[in-house]
């Protein structure tokens, strides 16, 4: 049975170890009858019996939570960057499209992609996520299956535009569960380990194309972008119905752990924020709260600077192909950028972790990528060109899982208004989705220069951006530090003070 925690069972108490406000692990669900033996449990625990409860926790959900979120993550991209390989496959021939028709099919995915987003986050804090998100996983896998039927522009337009309402839940959806279950420190680095799925999906894309390509062009009459739409479609309904059976729900209410399990989970989190991960918004008061937050705009100008420029990635084998390759050799080189950008990620984001910070890790590979199309703007040369293919794709998307850990410590707590901070920020950011395809219209190619310069300037607008949330966040945190030097002398000083727990924001 879900378990609801009033907010008044939760007491401040002062730490012992370094003097900051913070829940103790005896006082979750002291006055809930229901978890009485886990409060004795609780109760019996040293500090260091306690962590390798909490570890063991951790293990448990790294094993079973980040494996499932990170294989359906993988497949999501592969299905949606499919189209950007069956270019090179004869797409456009087979289905008579001219002049930007191509680029239209490539951005009405993200018309239906953000219309989806904000009610679906909304209703995923409100629903069990184990088979919300595996029942859309399954409906996208089916969408994406049904391209291979497809026959005119029109009918590719369609069935794009729906495998982008059927997609729009998954991604801010994980996120959304991850933050569920993980503290601020942990989080980063589970990020950038799901957000690894996405750029593997980039490296494997190629190779999964190059060999579809090689063995089934022509097979019973079909040509090989459609056996690539079959054939990721089909392994996505499978992967779908096993994610329903693995998944977890949210700490309080997932069946398959203990008692104790559950009251340590939730505690663990009110640990690392000082109030409860429970529903106590409507879905307009979460929207509203989430929409007020000057944050959430700063954080959604930097998520949209840098979709802008990282929209690269659905043109890359675009690029590559005017290397004048085969087929197979052009699908071949779009992986090891990819590669090199799946270790930057994990780098980045456990270095942001450790310390914790955001800022730094996250602007600096900007620069790098800001670097990467200032190079391809200003040559078509085949070496320096790809050598900037791993600058671009490795700054921009090395640092996007900081950007997503950054989301969830500035809006921490209650889920409601998370749900509704990743839904808007994430919608927001993929607008750029819409519009930047047009940058890589063919009749600006080889060189490209538009896009590329638009792209560096967008990297450029983001590490601004950084620095601003910067600052605003340090000048909350000095004011959260005066009120609490402030409530400390009135303690001195006799004055009954009550018991408040502020979070310092990561910078």
């Amino acid at each position: 049975m879900p378990t609801t925690l009033p907010n008044n069972q939760i007491t401040q108490l002062e730490s012992r170890t370094d003097e900051k406000r913070e829940v103790t692990h005896a006082e979750l669900v002291a006055k809930d009858e229901r978890f009485a033996p886990e409060v004795a449990w609780l109760n019996s625990l040293s500090e260091d019996e306690y962590r390798t409860e909490e570890r063991k926790l951790v293990r448990r959900m790294d094993m079973r939570l980040l494996p499932v979120l990170f294989v359906l993550l993988m497949l999501n991209y592969l299905d949606r960057n499919a189209l950007a390989s069956a270019r090179v496959q004869g797409i456009e021939k087979d289905l008579g499209l001219v002049g930007n028709q191509f680029n239209v099919a490539i951005s009405i995915l993200f018309v239906g992609y953000i219309l989806g987003q904000i009610p679906s986050n909304m209703i995923l804090s409100r629903c069990r996520p184990s088979l919300y998100l595996s029942g859309f996983v399954a409906l996208w896998g089916a969408v994406s299956a049904c391209t291979a039927a497809a026959d005119t522009y029109e009918h590719l337009i369609v069935i794009r535009f729906f495998l982008g309402v059927t997609e729009s839940p998954y991604f801010p959806g994980s996120l959304f569960l991850l933050s569920s279950w993980y503290t601020k420190k942990e989080l980063a680095f589970r990020t950038s380990i799901l957000y690894t799925a996405s750029l593997l999906s980039g490296a494997f894309s190629g190779l999964i194309s190059a060999g579809v390509q090689q063995g089934l062009d022509g097979v019973r009459g079909l040509a090989s972008w459609r056996w690539l739409f079959i054939l990721e479609g089909v392994v996505t309904v499978f992967a779908a119905i096993c994610a329903a059976l693995i998944l977890p729900d949210y700490p309080a209410t997932t069946r398959w752990l203990s008692e104790k399990e559950k009251a340590l989970a939730i505690l663990r989190l009110e640990r690392d924020t000082g109030v409860r991960d429970e529903e106590t918004m409507t879905l307009v008061q979460s929207f509203l709260a989430a929409a007020k937050d000057y944050k959430l705009w700063l954080l959604a100008v930097i998520i949209v600077t840098k979709t802008t420029a990282g929209a690269v990635t659905q043109f890359i084998p675009t690029v590559v192909n005017t290397f004048g390759k085969s087929k197979v050799q052009t699908l071949l080189l779009t992986s090891p950028p990819y590669l090199f950008t799946c270790v930057v990620a994990l780098v980045v984001s456990y270095t942001s972790d450790r310390k914790p910070e955001r800022c730094f890790h996250l602007m600096t590979p900007i620069v790098f990528g800001m670097v990467g199309f200032v190079i391809a703007a200003a040559t078509t040369k085949t070496a320096p060109r790809y050598f900037s293919l791993f600058l671009m794709v490795g700054g921009m998307f090395g640092s996007y899982n900081v950007a997503l850990a950054w989301i969830s410590s500035t809006f921490a707590r209650p889920r409601a208004k998370r749900a509704a901070a990743y839904a808007t920020i994430n919608s927001l950011g993929n607008i750029a989705q819409i519009w930047s395809p047009y940058l890589y219209d063919s009749r600006y190619s080889p060189a490209y220069t538009l896009a590329f310069s638009v792209n560096a300037v967008m990297a450029g607008l983001a590490v601004v951006f950084c620095i601003i949330l910067r600052f605003c966040l340090q000048r909350e945190n000095a004011r959260m530090d005066a009120a609490t030097a402030r409530e400390a002398e009135d303690r001195e000083a006799g004055i009954e003070v009550g018991a408040v727990h502020r979070i310092r924001f990561v910078l």
